[in-house]
C-alpha cells in the first residue's frame, strides 16, 4: 500500500470516528469513558496521517 492510499484509508477512518463521536455525544444515555476513548483513537489516527504526511513530501 502506498502512503497516499494508507493516509486516504486512515482519514476515512477518522472521519467515521468524528461522526461516531458526535452521534455519541448527542445522545442523552452517552457514555463518557466510550467518547474518551473515541476521542483518543481519533487523536492517534491524525497523528500517524500527519507522520505520513510528512514522509510523503
Amino acid at each position: 500500500m502506498t502512503i497516499e492510499a494508507r493516509i486516504r484509508e486512515l482519514g476515512n477512518r477518522h472521519r467515521s470516528l468524528d461522526e461516531t463521536i458526535q452521534r455519541e455525544t448527542r445522545s442523552p444515555a452517552s457514555d463518557s469513558l466510550h467518547v474518551r476513548e473515541l476521542k483518543q483513537q481519533k487523536l492517534r489516527l491524525k497523528e500517524e496521517i500527519t507522520s505520513l504526511e510528512a514522509r510523503a513530501h
